[in-house]
């Protein structure tokens, strides 16, 4: 089996979904967290200037949703049916359409009463509801989002789902 090492900020954001297929296949990986003063030292090592990298014996791989989909694939949870395959592809990405809106909002330096507001009556109702309806709405129907089993898609919207569950 490879040597794996996951590099990104101490936080959640992009490289958690990979953290969380390692936990749950019980791949061994080292889990580099990178602080952020220390980023612009470090930065200089990361082709791209990107984070979150996964080193696969020494060989640098970027780009958060490639290093999920090849974890994924060395774990063995993506769907062998090629269909399968691109509906659990979609449904990241549906998962991904999130982010945008979601990091603006997080980011803002509104006031908490302010970010409370815009959340309840703009954020949710307009971005997050719908697609979370339809989410749910799949998951009564079934056990998992995409396929008979558990796929790194479920990780991607368990993640999002997170996310906007905590709120703040």
């Amino acid at each position: 089996m490879p040597e794996y090492k996951l590099i990104y900020f101490n936080v959640r954001g992009r490289a958690e979904i990979t953290r969380w297929i390692f936990e749950y296949s019980g791949i061994p990986y080292t889990d580099e967290r990178i602080e952020k003063d220390d980023w612009p030292e470090r930065k200089k090592d990361i082709k791209g200037g990107k984070l979150p990298v996964l080193m696969v014996d020494g060989k640098m791989l970027p780009q958060s949703l490639a290093i999920a989909r090849y974890v994924a694939k060395e774990a063995g949870l993506v769907p062998e049916d090629a269909l399968q395959a691109a509906y659990c592809d979609a449904l990241a990405d549906t998962a991904f359409e999130l982010l945008p809106e979601w990091y603006k909002f997080k980011t803002s330096e509104k006031s908490e009463e302010e970010k409370k507001k815009e959340f309840e009556e703009v954020l949710y109702p307009k971005f997050l509801e719908p697609i979370m309806s339809r989410l749910d709405k799949r998951l009564q129907e079934k056990e998992w989002f995409v396929s008979d089993k558990v796929s790194p898609r479920n990780f991607h919207v368990s993640d999002r789902y997170f996310q906007v569950t905590a709120r703040h």
